[in-house]
């Protein structure tokens, strides 16, 4: 069983910044896909961020491009999502997910975190 550890949530004004943490377990595979999803009040979950382990590669929603930041630090396998210029509409909950087999921002993963909250308010 895989599980994964999102921390870093919190409250925070509009316009700033949080940096969210998820710790992923090691694959047996050198390539594997790593998302970020999340779930704004009266919405779907939806995919926001995604990377591609085996090229770096990542993409991302239009309404957290240029924004948001999807990273993974090698070292330790430690997944993170820098979030800059918070808007109110950024409030949720926030997932992390992993597998061998890349969906996207489709929420086909097989492995998830059990979410933080981000509260973005004045």
């Amino acid at each position: 069983q895989v599980h994964l550890v999102e921390s870093g949530g919190g409250s925070v004004q509009p316009g700033g910044s949080l940096r969210l943490s998820c710790a992923v377990p090691r694959f047996t595979d050198s390539s594997y896909c790593l998302a970020w999803f999340r779930q704004t009040p009266g919405k779907e979950r939806e995919g926001i961020a995604t990377l591609y382990t085996g090229s770096d590669s990542t993409y991302y929603d239009d309404s957290v491009k240029g924004r948001f930041t999807i990273s993974q630090d090698k070292v330790d396998n430690t997944l993170y999502l820098q979030m800059n210029s918070l808007k109110p509409e950024d409030t949720g909950m926030y997932y992390c997910a992993a597998d061998h087999l890349c969906y996207g921002l489709s929420d086909g993963y097989k492995y998830w975190g059990q979410g933080t909250q981000v509260t973005v308010s004045s």
